[in-house]
């Protein structure tokens, strides 16, 4: 738990230098993995607020609530990260989304995301399965 304290006052000094792309993997990383995941959730919020353009921020919040079981939560924040104008890796977003539907019955939705993503990451053999199995079972 120290160790979260101290890189949340590194991310706050980052925060006060506008550097939002240190902020979100440091201070709100150690959050969520300790399972303090509203804080994780308000340290992105802040990064977003510095630079609303930035796309990772976003994701992360949506995973966050997925972690919380909060699936209606999360789309929102998923959709603003696939429209993001600077955002990498531009899959997660729709495998995250994928995942949501999935878990929700709604398997063509769940496939129409997972073909997105599969466009921006082409060779992920995971993915292609998960797309084979929803076309034969669902289509």
């Amino acid at each position: 738990m120290e160790i979260c304290r101290k890189r949340f006052v590194v991310s706050r000094l980052r925060l006060s230098w506008k550097r939002p792309r240190k902020h979100t993997p440091t201070g709100d990383g150690c959050f969520s993995f300790t399972g303090q995941l509203d804080e994780a959730i308000e340290l992105c919020k802040k990064a977003i607020e510095l630079d609303p353009d930035f796309g990772n921020p976003y994701n992360d919040i949506g995973t966050y609530f997925m972690k919380k079981g909060e699936l209606d939560n999360a789309v929102p924040w998923l959709e603003q990260a696939k429209e993001a104008k600077r955002y990498e890796p531009k899959h997660f977003p729709y495998l995250n989304l994928g995942r949501i539907y999935l878990s929700q019955g709604m398997f063509l939705k769940a496939l129409k995301e997972f073909e997105v993503a599969l466009q921006y990451d082409p060779h992920n053999a995971e993915l292609q399965a998960v797309i084979a199995r929803i076309r034969k079972n669902y289509n």
